[in-house]
């Protein structure tokens, strides 16, 4: 059995049942969360959220990219949200990777270096900084104003603010 049948399995015989009683995508706090896609983050344990109070885009180190800026816009533009919260976390696997190593052994097991930024870092709360600056400036994001970054510590739970 695959990972992907297990998990089919699980839904089967789980209890989700959806989400009847959110009629619609537009999130109930306004509210849109970036962080990481590492699986020791459960969001909706973090910060104690339930069905349809926010939105939440997840990427590799949760780097505000330009997809990332292309969710957020769709999220403010459209579907009514207007604060953000930026959340990386301690122990990242893009802390532990370099920019130039990881497209140098793309390109050399492809034949082709990647046009995109691999967005690694040294310290995480400096790369929270740069994050909630690139959706501070943008100007296809129209609110601003509440845009909060934090660290998660992922070997306590501690969430730290980013000033």
């Amino acid at each position: 059995m695959t990972a992907i049948d297990d998990l089919l399995h699980r839904h089967a015989i789980g209890v989700d049942h959806g989400a009847p009683g959110v009629p619609t995508p537009v999130p109930s706090l306004h509210l849109a969360i970036v962080t990481c896609m590492d699986a020791r983050i459960k969001v909706f344990d973090v910060f104690g959220l339930r069905h349809g109070e926010a939105h939440i885009m997840r990427n590799a180190g949760g780097v505000v990219t330009d997809d990332v800026i292309r969710s957020l816009a769709i999220s403010q533009r459209k579907l009514e949200t207007r604060e953000v919260i930026v959340m990386q976390h301690t122990s990242c696997g893009l802390s532990l990777i370099t920019e130039d190593e990881f497209k140098d052994e793309l390109e050399k097991d492809t034949k082709l270096r990647p046009p995109w930024a691999i967005e690694a870092f040294r310290e995480v709360k400096d790369s929270v900084r740069q994050s909630v600056e690139r959706v501070r400036r943008s100007p296809f994001v129209p609110y601003r104003d509440h845009v909060r970054g934090f660290v998660y510590d992922v070997a306590n739970a501690e969430l730290t603010e980013v000033i």
